[in-house]
């Protein structure tokens, strides 16, 4: 049985689903119960499971820190220092450590801004506070270039939920 990708299977930020199984490596066949493709070889149903990634709100002399990515998706466009948690990582600490990776400084997490997710995105964003507590301000290797901006002269930031997520951020940290 050929392996078709389903038209309604998300393929945003280049992600698509997989056509073979990871146990066996037979086939991955439409039809099984769950709606997932399944192995045709041994059966394993392929739960097509959105990616954890992390993001941190940085303030820096009442200023927000962003990056200009150097990697796809967004291209060149701004946003916050952010990056996928590795498995067996723990969210708040891969943060931390994107933080580092992206702007040589170093952050301790604060709290919890939200969780974020689109219907037709493969990746789910949890968004910290973060405060700085060491390290110098530099691009990293993914990372074309790090500013920080005012509040209300933020440039074109580069994901359809950004704008909330500064908004939400903000009247967060007026609680705190």
């Amino acid at each position: 049985m050929a392996v078709t990708l389903r038209p309604d299977a998300p393929q945003s930020y280049g992600h698509v689903d997989p056509l073979f199984c990871a146990t066996c490596a037979g086939p991955l066949v439409d039809g099984h119960e769950s709606g997932f493709p399944a192995c045709g070889k041994c059966g394993r149903v392929s739960y097509l499971d959105p990616k954890l990634a992390g993001a941190a709100m940085v303030e820096i002399d009442d200023r927000l820190l962003l990056v200009r990515r150097g990697i796809q998706p967004a291209f060149g466009k701004w946003s916050f220092p952010s990056g996928y948690v590795n498995r067996g990582e723990q969210v708040e600490r891969a943060v931390e450590r994107e933080v580092v990776e992206e702007t040589g400084l170093v952050v301790e997490v604060d709290w919890l801004v939200g969780l974020y997710s689109q219907p037709d995105k493969t990746v789910v964003l949890a968004v910290y506070s973060a405060n700085v507590t060491g390290g110098k301000l530099i691009a990293g290797d993914e990372t074309l270039e790090t500013a920080t901006f005012p509040y209300d002269q933020l440039p074109e930031l580069a994901f359809a939920d950004d704008g909330r997520i500064v908004e939400e951020w903000l009247q967060g940290r007026e609680k705190c």
